[in-house]
């Protein structure tokens, strides 16, 4: 339990680290389009670690949750940006992506304790923030369909970064488990046979 904990806080103070400007989303004017859509999620701590986590949560739970917590989570927040083109006020947006990205910490520590079905949920939910937020921060004269695609990739992008190191992480402490196992063989194993006389 603590080298999976110390496993999640490390991931998450890389990706903190390589994040740029944190809840600013710098650079929002600077692209039209598909490559506005795609830095908007890149250039948030708060939306590159909510994402990554998602994957990571999936990975660690293991099964149809490696595929369904980012479907869900991509599914939701298209609902999200829709709610966003329609103008339909999300209050308090800002701070639920914030929320998010303490609740999916938690969520990846507890994650092989809690149904798929309560995870998903729980993401869903949070993931129609994310969508929201993407939509009502998008360029003017961005194209809202090629926009979207951007951010659709680059999120599915994140998921697989969580995925990919949650599946490391397991690995790592699943290889850690049986090497400690093996190395506490009962005696006689370590004993040859001739001096077992």
């Amino acid at each position: 339990m603590i080298r999976r904990l110390m496993s999640v806080a490390v991931a998450g103070s890389l990706l903190a680290g390589m994040s740029t400007g944190a809840l600013a989303h710098p650079g929002h004017d600077d692209g039209h389009g598909l490559a506005a859509g795609v830095l908007h999620p890149l250039l948030g701590a708060d939306h590159v670690l909510a994402m990554v986590a998602v994957g990571l949560i999936g990975a660690l739970r293991g099964g149809r949750a490696v595929w369904a917590l980012p479907a869900t989570f991509l599914g939701m927040m298209v609902a999200g940006a829709g709610f966003g083109l329609l103008g339909v006020p999300l209050p308090y947006a800002e701070g639920a992506i914030l929320a998010s990205v303490v609740l999916f910490g938690l969520l990846a520590i507890s994650s092989r304790r809690l149904p798929t079905v309560l995870l998903a949920g729980l993401i869903g939910a949070f993931a129609v923030f994310h969508g929201y937020a993407h939509v009502v921060e998008m360029p003017e004269n961005s194209s809202a369909v090629l926009f979207g695609l951007g951010f659709l990739a680059a999120t599915a992008f994140l998921h697989a970064v969580g995925v990919a190191i949650g599946v490391f992480t397991s690995r790592t402490i699943l290889g850690a488990k049986r090497t400690a196992a093996s190395s506490h063989r009962p005696l006689e194993t370590l004993t040859p046979a001739s001096d077992q006389n």
